[in-house]
């Protein structure tokens, strides 16, 4: 074969690759209502930059100043954490601090600019992330800033100009102070409420309140209005004084970078439940609360029956996609007191404090049933998938975690054994037959032993 003959080839197999668009372009695997949305939002946000573009004078120097010197102090800020590398769970970074100056000091058409340049810099230089993903983002944070510039230029006028060598001594007025803040504001809620649409529209089964009203991301949009409107102030006092607010930025982001990588050593990375050390700690503190209460307190022990089917079948992404929605279904079917967390494998554990055995029962059919009626769809197909619950009860059938584990693990066993897709209480009195659930599995019991019984 020719050098030719190779080269037309490997230029058919391209193309032949990109018109395969669910693997090649992510956004177009994604359900309808949430392109024509990400595609609005672009639409939007490219049309204000238009029209700012086309009514913009002669940009001032003082102003293009100004805006160099905050995306440079921007930039220097992401390779000082790019050096650190950009672990999985880490999610928030605190660049809004230098986009909200620019919104407040500098006309629309910078605010709406500058997410657009650090994304391109985040992107080649950070984290990369799908191309749409990257592009949606910036056109938030750009409608953010718009929205926080036009209102905040509305009622402060003078802020139009910030001169280089003159007083910007208005900015330190009360009035000023108070209005920068509310914009602050705005800017976090209109950023907040754009990417939390798309993210209800990605996963429609989650909470839309919990991805508005989650309380570490308003302690975390706060901190950086805050530190933004600082920085607001430092650059009216001199632009030099921004070489003195970059260290401690730094640090504040080293700070919240170890926050987030403290909760994600928590979690598990493909479900977001705690992961099975988390979990257990949680469960030890529980049930010795339990015990010295005298409480009643039930364990749950979750498998998908056939899980290793849909991963032969369809792949161990697909798979990935059936964890990450039994896993919503289960937070969605619990209290808030209860401890969700995945075990290992195909298995989740639910600790259920304040919950005697029929209460425990009745959870765990009715997460049985919630998983049942579970679909994921996927290129070729739609995976319906069961589950089988082991269900055991601090005092009645352990006094310690392990003990509890055991029982439910055998409990778990035997409704497996009975068919699948059901729920067993482990019997009182066999409960020391699970100690070693190992053991338990691998012997085959008699007809005429009953280490289980069917939930009432």
């Amino acid at each position: 074969m020719s050098a030719v003959q190779e080269a037309i080839e490997q230029r058919e197999k391209r193309f032949s690759r990109l018109i395969k668009w669910p693997s090649c372009w992510p956004l177009l695997a994604m359900p309808t209502s949430l392109i024509v949305y990400i595609v609005a939002v672009l639409g939007v946000d490219l049309a204000l930059i238009g029209w700012q573009l086309v009514g913009v004078r002669k940009p001032q120097t003082d102003n293009v100043v100004l805006f160099v010197a905050l995306l440079a102090a921007a930039v220097i800020c992401i390779e000082a954490m790019r050096r650190l590398g950009h672990p999985t769970g880490v999610s928030r970074d605190l660049l809004s601090a230098w986009w909200l100056p620019i919104a407040l000091l500098l006309p629309p058409l910078y605010a709406l600019l500058a997410p657009v340049i650090l994304g391109g810099v985040l992107y080649l230089r950070a984290q990369r992330i799908p191309v749409y993903r990257r592009m949606f983002s910036s056109a938030a944070l750009g409608l953010a800033g718009a929205a926080a510039s036009g209102t905040f230029h509305r009622f402060v006028p003078e802020a139009v100009v910030v001169s280089l060598k003159g007083s910007n001594a208005w900015l330190t007025r009360p009035s000023v102070v108070a209005t920068a803040i509310a914009c602050g504001v705005l800017f976090a809620v209109v950023n907040t409420c754009v990417v939390a649409v798309a993210a209800h529209l990605a996963e429609p089964e989650a909470s839309l309140a919990k991805a508005v009203w989650d309380s570490e991301t308003l302690l975390l949009d706060l901190t950086e209005t805050c530190v933004g409107v600082l920085i607001a102030i430092t650059c009216t006092l001199s632009f030099f004084l921004l070489l003195l607010v970059l260290p401690p930025v730094i640090m504040l982001q080293r700070s919240m970078m170890h926050q987030q990588l403290t909760a994600a050593a928590r979690t598990d990375p493909k479900t977001g439940l705690l992961n099975a050390a988390a979990w257990q700690r949680e469960a030890d503190a529980e049930i010795a609360r339990a015990l010295r209460s005298g409480t009643p307190l039930g364990l749950l022990l979750v498998d998908v029956d056939y899980f290793k089917r849909v991963n032969d079948n369809h792949g161990h992404l697909v798979g990935d996609e059936v964890l990450r929605a039994l896993a919503t279904a289960l937070r969605q079917q619990v209290r808030e007191s209860d401890v969700v967390g995945r075990f290992g494998g195909e298995e989740f554990t639910v600790l259920l404090p304040r919950t005697d055995t029929a209460g425990a029962c009745r959870i765990a059919e009715r997460l049985r049933r919630s998983a049942s009626g579970l679909s994921v769809a996927t290129a070729h197909a739609r995976i319906h998938v069961t589950v089988s619950i082991g269900v055991a009860v601090l005092g009645q059938h352990g006094n310690d975690l392990f003990e509890l584990l055991a029982a439910a693990d055998l409990a778990l066993y035997r409704a497996k054994d009975a068919g699948r897709d059901q729920v067993q209480l482990c019997a009182p009195g066999q409960e020391s037959a699970g100690n070693d659930a190992g053991s338990a599995a691998a012997e085959a019991p008699k007809e005429e032993d009953k280490p289980t019984d069917a939930c009432p």
